[in-house]
């Protein structure tokens, strides 16, 4: 048999390989001798810094608790002493509507309506008609038509009378939050799991899927965060199932809580309505306030104002408290700047969620002020965390972070797949408790 082909000297290739005229050449490339090393630097360049904006609810002290059902039900304390409200029909009588939601006064009851004093003298409660007399002179008479909103400041009774035939109960207002189910997958080949890089992920790491592993993870967790902090508690459906939402740390405030403006505008006379509506709400005397680069740059300005410097511990307005950090050097290190006003004392740290442009920089959300105290269930009369997050979890299971694979690499073999699989599954909600004592800027 004849051998055919011309095999190289080298037995492949020619062994060397004319370079061009130096005269001739159009680009440097042209000289790269193709047996060279690229240059590759294996270090991976955080361009934009740690883009993880997860641990918020952790710094401002929300507490994580196992749950068991649906949804999470608690109670809230309601306030304990009630406006009664009505509508005058003539300078001595007004009338109550829905008198089993909305009668408060009872016979013999002083009430203030603007700076005169009244005591109920007849209370018709099929019709919700209540008479009243004057004590005193009367100031301002109210006039058929004028809306009551009146203080039940106490009451006067005759000498020898009876005891009151009717009393007030105790009430508490009744609230739900149900869980919501987030998922996440992430997906590798046989193949893709065999490559390697350039760039090092650590100890010396250089298969590039495990970057994309690490990212899906941190994504969902970012994810998981933002839907307790933007969440909204409705339901919708997706491919003819239904999803349930749960409500959010934004939505509870929102609702029932108190929505400021942000400081650019009023600066120091914003701030003092802030603080004169927490007077009202029986709040916390110290908070944190975590806020966009913009907002805490309006609240530096506002604070300089207060003594021609940083404003940092104003002596005028009262010692400083940092009982959520112990001391002034914890609050430093952990980044805290603080200020007083007012009787409260405000810790200030930058919320990267709400600088980072492709997630909540340039929304309508710019800060929220958050109390650091704990509040007590009026049904169980225990302490617990104004912020709670919470994951189903029983006997031992919890669906707090759930983490599997399935696939047939890397040592797993459960399915015939050339392929690796990274499943996450959460089942959370937030609880946010005495929401009437949050603060949102927006």
């Amino acid at each position: 048999m004849a051998l055919t082909g011309t095999p190289s000297v080298s037995g492949g290739v020619q062994s060397s390989f004319r370079q061009l005229d130096p005269a001739k050449y159009t680009a440097l490339g042209d000289f790269i001798n193709k047996v060279d090393r690229p240059d590759v630097r294996e270090a991976l360049i955080k361009t934009y810094g740690d883009q993880g904006i997860t641990g918020f609810l952790q710094m401002t002290g929300a507490v994580k608790a196992n749950g068991s059902a649906k949804q999470v039900e608690y109670f809230e304390e309601a306030r304990l002493h009630s406006k009664q409200v009505g509508e005058w029909d003539s300078a001595t009588q007004f009338t109550v509507s829905d008198v089993d939601v909305n009668l408060f006064v009872r016979a013999n009851d002083v009430i203030l309506h603007g700076v005169d004093r009244y005591v109920v003298t007849d209370i018709n409660e099929s019709t919700g008609a209540v008479t009243v007399e004057v004590l005193g002179t009367v100031v301002a008479a109210a006039a058929d038509g004028d809306a009551l909103s009146a203080p039940i400041i106490g009451n006067l009774y005759a000498e020898g009378s009876d005891q009151p035939k009717r009393f007030l109960e105790s009430n508490v207002v009744y609230r739900t939050n149900p869980y919501m189910i987030l998922k996440e997958t992430f997906k590798v080949t046989g193949s893709q799991a065999t490559n390697i890089g350039y760039i090092n992920l650590g100890g010396g790491d250089y298969r590039w899927y495990i970057k994309g592993e690490q990212d899906t993870r941190q994504r969902f967790l970012d994810k998981r965060e933002m839907m307790m902090l933007l969440g909204k508690k409705d339901t919708a459906t997706v491919g003819g199932a239904t999803v349930q939402g749960s409500e959010g740390y934004f939505e509870a405030i929102e609702d029932r809580g108190i929505v400021a403006p942000t400081f650019a505008t009023n600066g120091l006379a914003d701030l003092d309505l802030i603080v004169a509506e927490l007077d009202k709400q029986g709040s916390s005397p110290e908070y944190c306030i975590y806020a966009n680069t913009g907002e805490l740059l309006e609240i530096d300005d506002m604070v300089a104002s207060l003594n021609g410097s940083a404003g940092f511990g104003d002596p005028t307005n009262g010692p400083m408290s940092f009982g959520a950090f112990s001391n002034a050097d914890q609050a430093v290190k952990l980044g805290f700047q603080s200020f007083t006003r007012g009787g409260y004392t405000f810790h200030k740290k930058p919320w990267k969620l709400l600088n980072d442009p492709t997630l909540l920089g340039g929304s309508s959300y710019k800060g929220v002020m958050i109390p650091m105290t704990s509040v007590i269930d009026p049904k169980s009369g225990e302490r617990a965390a104004a912020l709670e997050m919470n994951y189903k979890a029983v006997n031992g299971y919890s669906r707090e972070m759930e983490h599997w694979m399935t696939g047939s690499i890397l040592g797993v073999s459960n399915t015939n797949e050339d392929s690796l699989q990274f499943n996450y599954r959460s089942e959370c909600n937030l609880v946010t408790r005495a929401a009437n004592q949050h603060v949102l800027i927006k």
